[in-house]
Parts: structure tokens; sequence; C-alpha cells
């Protein structure tokens, strides 16, 4: 759903803009209560299994195809605020580097992909849990009504955005029906590949996952009359380092996915156009669409310039987008951990 230079006229992508860094400085500041030292370094890691999946387009009807949107897995997996940070920084390097998504459109797609779908699922998300059983299965499960809500929701902000500056005459009825009613679709392959990540992560590192944060209750005794927590169990004794090794075969474990997804698997992704592409080819949206100003990068199109191999050019340019994103996106949340270091430090809390 990423939107191109021309979809949108200039005064309303100025006011996106404006909405998208506010909302990215609220982000930041959100970011520095979500991220720990165990977590910051899987935002970067969710950046780049982003960036890789995002290359999959699977086929959905009418020679359509969608792609993960990514907003409900970011936000479940590292929190809401870094979710939308994570997000942001993969649109930012598919713009930049891929041309894909127009960078006048960015405060649009940073809108319409990041925020509202990070905002979205994450409300969706936590009403379920509050009225599911406090179990490892109803994170899955509110994790796929999440991610499957949030891309017709996309599709929404994404008409009312064209309603208020579109540059065609187009019925806003017909665009409506035609980008919700697809996206629908889309929503279905989001919300499965969200709830078999989440189920995955949850398998073999509950603690690592930001919606999954105090899945289990307290075992309450009662003292004196009164109703007093337990102490937490005591657990069995490990090897020093070894959650930390943990942690660092999961992230080694998720950045070669990432790799193979995007390096290899996404030759095999479907050619067909996006939701997006479709409606806008089927009901004149990009009558006005403009030449991207990185049309001429050396990895526009996801693909290595002058690399005549289709198969090798695609793969150069998935693993190099892979690789710049995750030390993109690590570089932005060990910034925001530090920051939060320093905040706590005893030079500020006057220790």
């Amino acid at each position: 759903m990423h939107v191109p230079d021309g979809f949108i006229d200039a005064p309303t992508s100025a006011v996106t803009g404006v909405v998208a860094a506010g909302a990215l400085a609220v982000s930041l500041r959100g970011a520095r209560r979500e991220l720990d030292e165990r977590t910051a370094p899987l935002a970067g890691l969710v950046a780049a299994f982003i960036f890789a999946v995002q290359m999959l387009n699977f086929p959905v009807a009418a020679g359509t195809s969608g792609h993960l949107l990514g907003g409900a897995l970011a936000a479940i997996l590292v929190g809401p605020c870094t979710g939308v940070l994570c997000v942001s920084v993969v649109l930012l390097m598919q713009g930049v580097l891929f041309a894909d998504g127009g960078l006048t459109a960015l405060g649009v797609n940073i809108t319409d992909m990041a925020i509202t779908t990070t905002v979205v699922s994450y409300a969706v998300f936590r009403a379920l849990l509050a009225v599911l059983p406090r179990k490892r299965r109803s994170v899955t499960v509110a994790s796929f009504v999440a991610a499957l809500l949030s891309v017709p929701a996309a599709a929404l902000v994404f008409t009312l955005l064209y309603a208020i500056g579109g540059t065609t005459d187009i019925s806003i009825g017909k665009v409506a029906t035609a980008m919700i009613g697809v996206h629908v679709l889309i929503g279905i392959g989001e919300a499965v590949i969200t709830a078999l990540t989440v189920s995955a992560v949850i398998a073999v590192r509950p603690d690592l996952v930001y919606g999954a944060r105090g899945l289990r209750q307290r075992l309450q005794l009662r003292v004196d009359g009164a109703l007093v927590d337990a102490p937490a169990p005591v657990l069995a004794r490990t090897a020093p380092g070894a959650a930390r090794t943990s942690r660092r075969t999961l992230w080694v474990t998720g950045l070669l996915a990432s790799l193979a997804l995007a390096g290899f698997v996404s030759f095999y992704a479907s050619a067909n156009p996006d939701g997006l592409e479709k409606v806008a080819h089927d009901k004149g949206i990009d009558k006005k669409q403009e030449k991207h100003a990185a049309a001429d990068s050396p990895l526009a199109d996801y693909g290595v310039k002058n690399v005549a191999n289709a198969r090798l050019s695609g793969g150069l340019a998935g693993v190099i987008g892979v690789g710049v994103t995750v030390v993109a996106g690590s570089a932005v949340f060990w910034a925001v951990r530090r920051r939060q270091t320093e905040d706590v430090s005893p030079l500020h809390t006057g220790l």
C-alpha cells in the first residue's frame, strides 16, 4: 500500500508530514519506556524482518496481490511506540533506496502504514486480551484479529486522505468499496503471518514479547486476613550468560530468516500489482502519478543496477535492504535505549 508521488496533493501531503513528524516524536519518547536491554536489539531485527516479508507479495484475487504492512506485528512484539518507529524505518529505507513509496508522500505512508496500523491493531489486541483467558494461545488469537482489522483500517484512512486531497476526480464511494474490499482479503494474509510469527517467538522467549508481558497473574496469599502477592518462584539456576546466548540465538536466527526471505524466497513472490496499485489502475487514481525522485537509484524496484540475472539482482537487493534496515533500525533503538539510560543515571536522579 505504498502511496506514490502524485496520488495526494501537496497541501494534504504536507499536513500528513506534520502529523507523521509529531507521531514520531511521541513514539521516540514512548519507546524509551518500552525498550530495555533485552528488547532493544529485537526492535532492529523486527524492522529488518518486516522489510523482508514485505517483499513477499502473495496472491489474493482477480490478479491482485498483497504484502505484510507490519504494524500489528511490530506493536505486539516490541510495543506500539517502538512499532511505529520500526515501520517508519522500513518505509524510509524503501522510499530512499528502492523507489518504493513516494518521497513527497512519505508523511502519507507513515500516517497510513505505520501509525494507523499500529494504533488500531494494538488497541484491538489489548481489548481482546482483557476478555480472553490469560494464556499464550490468547495472545496468538488476539494477534490474528488485530492484524486482520489493521489492514482495512489503513485502506479506509487512505480513502479519507484521497477524499481530502486526491489529485483526480474519482467517486470516493467506488474508491472506498474497492480499497476496503481487497484489503480485507490482504488482511487475512497479514493476520496469518503476524499470528505465526508472534506464536513462534512466544514459544521460545515469551519474556521478549511486549504484548505478552503480565500474561500470568501473580499468585496471591491471604496473610492476616489480607491478600498479598506471593514471592515470585525461584527459577532453576542456569549457566552464566545462558539468557544472553538465547537472545543472541533468537536474533541470529531471525536475521538469517530475514536474509533468506528477502534474498531467495522473494524471487517466487507474486508479480501481480498490490491492492493499491490495482485499485489505482482500475479506477484511474494513478493518472497523475509522478516519477519517483529515486527512480534512478542503483536499487530501484528491488533490483541491483547492471546485474542482468533477475534472480541474482533481486536477491542481492533484498539482502542489501535487510542489512541496511537492521543497521539503521538498531542505530535508532540503540540511541533511544542510551537516552533512557542517561535519563535514569545517578546524575539525573540526584543520587
